[in-house]
């Protein structure tokens, strides 16, 4: 082999190894470029599905709030006196199919206004002992009382007894939640009452004509064969209190026929898309210059809590 020959085959070699130095880093790149590629492509995939779903929410929010203002236009509409206690209706809007009902706050138990009686006989209709049931309602009202001045205050030495780190709020319930704080009442029990209790509707009275059974069953003076025959025959009842009295008898007292300014409006929102929404509001009905005022709001609630006149989901 000539000394050129050498050469070359040297120049050569060094030249493969210098190709293959460059292929490796020209690979390496196109590794690195598809690596970033990909995080890039996750990146989007994951603003995309976060703006779709904020956007679902917006749209949901809206037809929410639509949803409310058409509840509380054909509730305002109504002369007060002729006003329904409870309604439905539905429309399309924005790609959705949007279902609304609504029911007045009469057909519940106020926290802050209800008698001990009524309250008592709530908890035994929901399968409490009948001293257990007086005790629940003891505290109830308890809580809602406020303390005196300058004296001792039984209730919150209740409290302090049973080694809680708060005292009873010694005025009215602020939200419905409030109850499970309220000593001693199992949680289970709290949270059986949940759909038959309310802080809105501010009277001491229930309507047994939009009530659930068990808040019928509640009424002071109210017997099993009277519930039996009043659920029995109140589809037919004419909304008037000689009716009433002839249905309840005795339990007569603890009712009224007043629909009120408060009312419970369930939305369910269905897009045509495939994903469902349901919202729960309660709205106090005002005059021309404030139509109404947003009491309670909750979001994506599993089911609307609105209860038929039978105890069923409306």
């Amino acid at each position: 082999m000539t000394m050129r020959s050498a050469a070359i085959s040297t120049d050569a070699l060094s030249q493969d190894r210098e190709g293959g130095f460059v292929l490796v880093a020209a690979l390496w790149i196109l590794v690195s470029l598809a690596g970033l590629a990909g995080a890039l492509s996750a990146y989007l995939v994951s603003t995309v599905q976060r703006l779709s779903l904020d956007d679902a929410r917006v749209r949901s929010g809206a037809l929410a709030s639509a949803g409310l203002e058409l509840a509380a236009f054909k509730l305002m509409a109504t002369p007060k006196l002729q006003r329904p206690p409870a309604g439905a209706f539905s429309f399309r809007l924005d790609h959705a199919q949007v279902s609304v009902a609504f029911r007045s706050e009469a057909g519940r138990i106020d926290l802050n206004h209800a008698p001990k009686q009524m309250l008592a006989n709530l908890f035994a209709a929901l399968g409490a002992r009948a001293d257990r049931s007086n005790e629940y309602a003891e505290r109830i009202i308890g809580w809602r009382t406020p303390s005196a001045e300058n004296a001792a205050d039984p209730e919150r030495e209740l409290y302090r007894t049973a080694g809680m780190d708060y005292t009873p709020r010694g005025a009215s319930f602020v939200n419905v939640e409030e109850l499970r704080l309220v000593l001693k009442i199992p949680p289970a029990l709290v949270d059986q009452a949940m759909p038959f209790v309310t802080v809105f509707s501010g009277r001491r009275e229930i309507d047994p004509l939009e009530a659930a059974p068990e808040v019928v069953a509640a009424l002071p003076g109210m017997t099993q064969d009277v519930l039996k025959s009043f659920l029995e025959q109140r589809a037919g009842l004419r909304r008037e209190a000689r009716s009433l009295a002839s249905a309840l008898g005795a339990a007569r007292v603890g009712t009224t026929l007043e629909v009120g300014d408060a009312f419970r409006v369930g939305i369910t929102i269905a897009f045509d898309a495939g994903r469902r929404a349901a919202v729960e509001a309660v709205i106090l009905l005002g005059d021309s210059d404030e139509p109404y005022r947003i009491l309670s709001w909750r979001d994506d609630v599993a089911s609307p809590v609105m209860l038929r006149s039978s105890g069923k989901a409306l």
